[in-house]
């Protein structure tokens, strides 16, 4: 093979800096060409299976140089025929003289190409949905920890009705939960393209079992089971549609769209100092303001998930230009739309676990936030607690909403604190109602705002996301504590 010095050439972000070595592995060159020769060997097994005239020594030759690929004679052989296909049946026949006569027997390149594309294509859902779940695991703990801590929530991002720290959390969990279903779906109806031959028709195969369908019928069904699918695509052109590539990569720009939303929030939260995502003891987050604490993970996080969102457009596109039975316009956008998608959401869940793991909280911060907007909060309280000691209800809701602008403008105008209460004890129109400062301060227990908060979080940990996480403890791959994310 040829050799570079990989500082003159161009070298993908996405192996250097952002992908685990887990999903690279997944679209690597060993992975994709030692399964086209698994592939062979399931042919070669079910046609033997039934009734065509190969050895078993033929199929032992076979198996035995599965992994050991001569790449040096595959791309010789492929500067020469300009068919990488060809290349590799020559290649793996070079190694296997007996079986080089039987390798790729009625088969066309897709036979070998798409069916690789969909067992890949599978392997990379199953690794994004253990780094979901993964994730899910963190985020779990950090709700429940965090499950009765008031908080200011914002609607528009301004000042709503308060919420739990650990409520928030569950947000950002139901939309990952949302994205398993997706990836459970997609990753279930994916299918074999099978043994269908140039066209679809499986007019070869026809050929070689002297018309018997039946036994065209069984090839595929046999190639599937060896390959661990449950069926292949009962109709084809030369290729699987197309729209299954659609249908992989709009999975991954769902878990973009998730991973997107919450590192907005915490980039938010961050600047509110609430919340902080981790930093690092020596990380330095700006070359010329020293103090400077910028959120990188997370926005690292929003651009690789902007990329993954818009790539969707690749298959889209791809598919609704195929021609008839086949065009080859599919191919070369294939080969980056599909695996870049893939390391690409890699990176975003190992930045997503990373920021879950190692999120910051800042309680006295949200206290006071929190203690700026109650007393705003509070007046449907005291409303009610006026009405039942005997006051008119339109009388106190027009004082309420005067002394409320007093207040706004106190704070927005002169930068003051927010003194609604007072301004509320001191009215004649409270004070006769008994409402002294003592009584009004018991409104501001911010508890009484959250609502069901806690017990949501409780009950959705409980009965929603602990039978995902069961189970699954140390099934997630790679770690992704702060020595795994790269640069």
């Amino acid at each position: 093979m040829e050799n570079h010095d990989s500082n003159n050439i161009y070298v993908s972000p996405l192996s250097k800096r952002y992908a685990s070595k887990e999903m690279q592995g997944i679209f690597s060159p060993d992975r994709k060409f030692s399964t086209w020769r698994k592939l062979w060997v399931a042919l070669a097994r079910t046609e033997q299976e039934l009734g065509l005239p190969i050895t078993d020594e033929q199929i032992s030759e076979m198996e035995a140089h599965i992994y050991d690929i001569n790449y040096e004679v595959a791309e010789k052989r492929e500067q020469e025929v300009r068919h990488d296909v060809m290349a590799h049946v020559y290649a793996y026949g070079v190694q296997c003289p007996a079986a080089k006569p039987i390798i790729h027997w009625g088969a066309t390149s897709c036979y070998v190409g798409d069916n690789t594309d969909i067992i890949l294509m599978g392997d990379a859902l199953a690794l994004v949905r253990r780094k979901i779940v993964a994730t899910l695991g963190e985020l779990a703990g950090f709700a429940r920890t965090y499950k009765d801590m008031p908080t200011l929530a914002f609607t528009h991002f301004q000042p709503a009705q308060p919420t739990t720290v650990g409520k928030r959390a569950t947000l950002w969990m139901q939309d990952l939960l949302l994205d398993l279903d997706e990836i459970d779906f997609t990753a279930g109806s994916l299918k074999l393209l099978g043994s269908k031959g140039t066209t679809g028709t499986q007019a070869s195969f026809l050929e070689l079992f002297e018309g018997d369908h039946e036994k065209c019928r069984r090839a595929d069904a046999l190639i599937a089971q060896k390959m661990g699918f449950a069926e292949c695509y009962p109709v084809s052109g030369q290729t699987y549609s197309r729209k299954v590539d659609t249908r992989v990569l709009a999975c991954l720009a769902q878990v973009a769209q998730s991973a997107h939303k919450f590192s907005n929030d915490i980039r938010l939260l961050q600047h509110l100092k609430e919340v902080e995502e981790p930093f690092e003891e020596n990380q330095i987050g700006s070359s010329a303001m020293a103090y400077k604490r910028n959120p990188m993970r997370c926005e690292r996080m929003a651009s690789l998930a902007n990329f993954v969102m818009s790539n969707v457009q690749n298959p889209m596109v791809t598919a609704a230009n195929q021609w008839f039975e086949r065009t080859l316009d599919d191919s070369a956008n294939k080969r980056l739309s599909v695996p870049e998608g893939f390391l690409a959401t890699d990176g975003i869940l190992d930045l997503y676990r990373n920021v879950a793991a190692g999120l910051k909280v800042y309680p006295k911060m949200i206290a006071r936030h929190l203690a700026a907007e109650l007393p705003f909060m509070a007046t449907e309280n005291i409303l009610m607690d006026g009405v039942k000691a005997g006051g008119d209800r339109q009388e106190l809701h027009e004082e309420i909403r005067s002394l409320s602008m007093q207040a706004g403008r106190r704070v927005k105008e002169e930068g003051l604190d927010n003194d609604l209460l007072g301004l509320i004890a001191k009215s004649p129109k409270f004070a006769a109602l008994g409402l002294t400062t003592e009584k009004l301060e018991q409104c501001l227990d911010p508890a009484l705002y959250v609502g069901r908060a806690p017990q949501q979080v409780e009950e959705f940990l409980d009965e929603v996301v602990a039978p995902v996480l069961a189970g699954a403890d140390g099934m997630w791959g790679e770690t992704t504590g702060k020595a795994d994310i790269r640069v």
